[in-house]
């Protein structure tokens, strides 16, 4: 059971998402900003749902669509939103950019830009906190298209074989970038989650447009992974929608548009989550007015600190370069 100031918190961090990836969007369309920009819009309930059973020390690794996740971890607004303007005040000193955003003061490890290219960082993550003995568990954020990938069985396997405290988290929207789901032997089999059970893994597959649900789910995956449990790695899959394109500019062929937006009005997880709040009593109308009217404060903040960031100085070209 939740508090009252504990369901206004994960409330609000589903607003910030919300409205921060929205506010991305209409920049990149209005060309205020360059590059490739993959809104979170619909899927936040899976990113507030499992995060809401994080720590700080624990890690989270990201994947090209981590606007949410970055957020979900504790990262603040200003520097995600110079780092989408690419000024110097960014979270990456504006080198990263919108598919690069990282956070180590809140354990976000990284947004990638490579399709599963997550799952080897996230397990090496945890095999750092077992020999640090920090008792700090690695979360890893993948779509339904990632989890073909090598990458997903290679980390997977790992986890497994040295019983890491590693939660791989699907977020299954039902398209790969543009090949849906339900194409069938396409781009891979049906029930995703039974490829956890392989490797001996707890496996969960939840609503993931239900906050309470993908917390549940969440929440027993990471107590087992906390305490060392056997096999302490899980799989949770959650099962979602987007209703927007893959990437901001998108005209969608491979799908109706308009049904999709449709889908998506008809189960959206913030609107769930405030009928569940309002039918039990625990929250009123006006508790969700004021955060609502508080993050668009913020994100009009975020905005103009962006805006008015400096660009980073032609010495800053070749600091951050790995040879």
């Amino acid at each position: 059971m939740f508090t009252r100031e504990e369901l206004l918190r994960h409330y609000e961090t589903m607003v910030k998402i919300r409205k921060f990836d929205l506010e991305a969007k209409r920049a990149r369309e209005a060309g205020e900003i360059l590059g490739n920009v993959h809104v979170y819009v619909g899927e936040e309930a899976v990113a507030t749902g499992v995060c809401a059973c994080l720590e700080r020390k624990d890690y989270i690794e990201s994947t090209h669509r981590g606007h949410g996740h970055t957020i979900a971890k504790g990262a603040a607004l200003r520097p995600m939103m110079a780092e989408l303007y690419g000024k110097a005040t960014g979270s990456c000193r504006g080198k990263g950019g919108s598919q690069h955003i990282a956070d180590f003061s809140v354990g976000m490890l990284g947004a990638n830009g490579i399709v599963g290219g997550g799952f080897g960082l996230a397990v090496g993550a945890a095999l750092a906190a077992r020999y640090q003995k920090t008792g700090a568990i690695s979360v890893v954020f993948f779509g339904d298209g990632a989890s073909n990938r090598g990458t997903f069985h290679e980390a997977a396997n790992m986890a497994a074989a040295w019983h890491l405290p590693v939660i791989f988290v699907c977020e299954n929207n039902g398209i790969a970038c543009s090949t849906p789901h339900e194409t069938g032997g396409q781009q891979s089999v049906t029930e995703l989650s039974k490829r956890a059970l392989g490797y001996g893994m707890e496996s969960c597959v939840v609503n993931g447009n239900d906050f309470f649900a993908v917390q549940n789910g969440m929440a027993k995956l990471a107590r087992r992974a906390r305490q060392g449990e056997g096999n302490c790695c899980g799989f949770l899959e959650c099962q979602t929608h987007r209703p927007f394109g893959h990437v901001v500019g998108d005209s969608q062929p491979y799908r109706d548009a308009a049904l999709a937006k449709a889908r998506w009005e008809a189960d959206d997880c913030i609107v769930n989550f405030e009928r569940r709040c309002l039918k039990a009593g625990w929250l009123e109308q006006a508790d969700f007015d004021a955060v609502q009217k508080n993050v668009d404060a913020m994100i009009e903040d975020a905005k103009e600190f962006a805006v008015n960031s400096p660009y980073p100085d032609d010495s800053e070209l070749f600091t951050d370069i790995y040879d």
